[in-house]
């Protein structure tokens, strides 16, 4: 059996995006919506210049007490983001996530078309996702009763 491809895993096949000039709180309202940990921050030729995650919402924005409603993501996105081709294996974009300390990696085909978002969340099987999920409620339990 031969190794998936990070476009075989992505959960989500459709790109999230917003131009540089949203704010902040939409794309925490967009993520929200959509239930997912990125968005790709895509201006008006189509080019990706960014992208914002969870971290950077937290870190860039929560952290030093920014006005999401009048923060624009070109801000605080993270700009050029590292990216990976849909062919390439599971295995070497969790090394890159690893090693460069990001969970998500946008996937562009060598034509420049982009394709999504690979996130750490894709490279689990949905068995151990859920498992995780599972432990981490019950952590949040057992916090939350002391």
């Amino acid at each position: 059996m031969s190794e998936r491809t990070v476009f075989q895993s992505m959960s989500q096949r459709h790109v999230v995006s917003l131009p540089p000039s949203a704010s902040v709180w939409e794309a925490a309202c967009v993520m929200t919506k959509d239930n997912i940990g990125s968005v790709l921050i895509i201006d008006n030729a189509a080019v990706m210049v960014g992208i914002l995650t969870e971290r950077d919402l937290m870190t860039r924005v929560l952290a030093k007490a920014l006005n999401p409603q009048i923060t624009k993501v070109s801000e605080v996105m993270t700009h050029e983001p590292h990216c990976i081709g849909p062919d390439a294996k599971v295995s070497e974009a969790v090394l890159i996530m690893i090693e460069r300390g990001f969970r998500h990696l946008p996937i562009v085909t060598p034509a420049g078309k982009i394709l999504g978002v690979f996130s750490v969340r894709d490279a689990l099987p949905r068995e151990i996702g859920a498992a995780v999920s599972l432990a981490e409620f019950n952590d949040q339990v057992n916090d939350a009763l002391g």
